[in-house]
């Protein structure tokens, strides 16, 4: 054999090991899937802003009228002035919230987790309609205002509206995800610094609060990128001045057709989403949100890290400086309760908006009487009786069911590609799998209703599997992921050793190992679906209606109480999957 036969055989097999990924072949379902129904839909539609769809040329007159348009420019400041602060009064009211649940025994923590837990899963329809029963003119705060001889405020329709719907929604998913990262502290660290002269106040402060900063800005990652494409609760509890860019986007497109324009309005709010994520990349590591760490390390940090001691330095000393005083004035007893009474005052906040749809749905008068003059089943006959809305519920179900079938399956398979590898794509590969978390759900739901457009998926309950999956592939992928990172490996190898191949291996021992990661995947992956709205507005066509659609459709035209009817199935709903999965979780205990 000559020299240049083996020099080319060296190469090729050097070119082989290059290419060779190992286990993340597994994880070629999910790339491609999300490939062909994600990346490609957002980078069209990205494209489409900066063209003249008559002449097909290049152009930016479309990013030149949102700034000229004092409208738009407007509304574009108004959505990330809505979004960044509802982000940070997420994060003001849920932290002392998780820092509660955190101090609880496990026990009474899962109780306390399970009210938060609720209203997270609590349909956005449901929540928004309930606040404009507290909220309106005849609401129950107005209510209650009349009968004490008071005026009735202004509650519904401005920012008031608009902030107490956005916070209730996002507060849920502040205070989960702050406090997986609070309950893994050694709460020792702290008595060590108080042992050696630290004053509280410092304690917490430099030591505390600045080990759950990861989880502090994961939560306001997380409710900055969710409140940018939120348009259910600014188009009902909000009036003119609180429009955000996700009614505009879906005005362009089902008003005027202008794909174009749409697109550069989503290119302001992907890029905002964008920037946002890569601040957090670049001092926690987009890994960090589930649950690993990121070891980032470097001088930028290093001057951040300064800034920040300054800033907890003092807000230590403000607080050593206040509690003094505040201490001595209220007594220890009752600055012992301060904490859980707060804590209490936030769960009925999060649940109490729910519980007053629930006798709404059983009143006797057609309108949203509160408190009701009667009761009766009428309005659950109505629902049961409507081809419309029980077809909507049955296709709501149906499609929720193979999105979170196909959801866990494509995620299963990728979270244990990356547990297993060790490949220098890994990284990427999971901040991929994470991206449609990221970017707001309007865009992908614009950019899939251009693709479906074109290859006749838009009005097929195909293409609201397809854009549910896109959606809820993210949350199974770190729920599995988080469940995969603590597996022992080595009982597979065991069970290799013994004989077994890979698949039963994998059916008879990985599997059963990692069954709470994968129900939890299941479970938000369905949710995810059964809750979508945003997809199934342009996906759905008008003709395959699903439950949130319906609902929207006639929250737009009509309050009536039908709709509380409507709530408190898909309450109930909710409920019976948490104890499904609570009652699933108990055997692998």
């Amino acid at each position: 054999m000559s020299a240049a036969t083996l020099n080319h055989d060296g190469a090729f097999a050097a070119a082989r090991r290059r290419l060779r990924f190992g286990p993340l072949w597994l994880a070629a379902p999910g790339l491609a899937f999300l490939a062909i129904f994600f990346l490609f839909p957002v980078l069209r539609l990205l494209g489409l802003s900066v063209q003249d769809l008559e002449t097909s040329a290049w152009t930016g007159d479309h990013y030149a009228r949102i700034v000229a348009t004092d409208v738009y420019f407007r509304v574009l400041m108004s959505t990330f002035r809505i979004a960044g602060l509802t982000a940070l009064l997420s994060l003001l009211f849920g932290y002392p919230l998780a820092y509660w649940l955190a101090q609880l025994p496990e026990r009474q923590r899962g109780l306390a987790i399970l009210a938060v837990m609720v209203p997270f899963w609590t349909s956005y329809l449901v929540k928004t309609f309930a606040w404009m029963v507290i909220l309106g003119r005849t609401g129950v705060i107005n209510q209650i205002l009349s009968g004490t001889g008071m005026s009735p405020l202004p509650l519904l329709h401005n920012e008031f509206g608009v902030m107490a719907g956005m916070v209730h929604a996002m507060l849920p998913l502040a205070v989960l995800t702050m406090l997986p990262v609070m309950t893994t502290l050694d709460r020792r660290l702290v008595q060590a610094a108080e042992t050696l002269g630290a004053p509280p106040a410092n304690a917490f402060w430099l030591v505390y609060f600045q080990l759950s900063l990861p989880g502090v800005a994961a939560a306001g990652l997380l409710t900055f990128i969710s409140s940018l494409g939120f348009f259910i609760v600014p188009a009902l509890l909000g009036g003119p001045q609180q429009t955000m860019l996700a009614q505009l986007i879906i005005s362009q497109i089902q008003e005027m057709l202008n794909w174009a324009f749409a697109g550069a309005l989503a290119t302001f709010m992907l890029v905002a989403a964008l920037v946002t994520c890569w601040v957090y990349d670049r001092l926690f590591g987009l890994s960090s949100l589930s649950g690993e760490t990121s070891g980032r390390t470097g001088g930028g940090q290093g001057r951040l890290r300064g800034a920040g001691m300054s800033i907890l330095s003092g807000l230590a000393k403000a607080s050593t400086a206040l509690g003094g005083p505040v201490g001595r004035l209220l007594g220890p007893t009752v600055m012992d309760r301060l904490l859980p009474l707060y804590s209490a005052a936030v769960i009925v906040f999060l649940v109490a908006p729910a519980l007053v749809v629930v006798p709404i749905a059983f009143t006797t008068s057609p309108f949203l009487d509160f408190p009701p003059p009667g009761y009766g089943l009428e309005w659950f006959r109505v629902y049961f009786n409507s081809d419309l809305w029980v077809s909507a519920t049955i296709r709501s179900f149906a499609v929720a069911f193979a999105t979170a079938v196909l959801a866990t399956l494509v995620a299963g398979l990728a979270a244990l590609a990356l547990a297993r590898s060790s490949s220098r794509w890994r990284g990427a590969i999971f901040a991929f799998f994470l991206a449609p978390m990221i970017v707001p759900r309007i865009v992908i739901a614009v950019g899939l209703f251009y693709l479906f457009a074109q290859i006749g998926l838009v009005a097929t309950d195909l293409g609201l599997i397809i854009g549910h999956t896109v959606l809820a592939l993210p949350f199974a992928f770190v729920a599995i992921s988080a469940v995969v990172k603590g597996h022992d490996w080595r009982l597979d190898q065991a069970a290799a050793t013994l004989g077994a191949n890979r698949f039963r291996t994998l059916m008879l021992v990985t599997v059963p190992l990692i069954r709470g990661g994968l129900v939890a995947a299941f479970l938000f992956a369905f949710i995810t679906s059964f809750d979508e709205l945003t997809v199934a507005i342009f996906v759905s066509g008008g003709v395959k209606t699903t439950l949130p659609k319906q609902m929207w459709d006639d929250m737009i035209l009509q309050l009536n109480p039908t709709l509380a009817a409507v709530s408190v199935v898909v309450f109930a709903i909710v409920m019976a999957l948490l104890l499904m999965a609570e009652w699933l979780r108990r055997p692998a205990r």
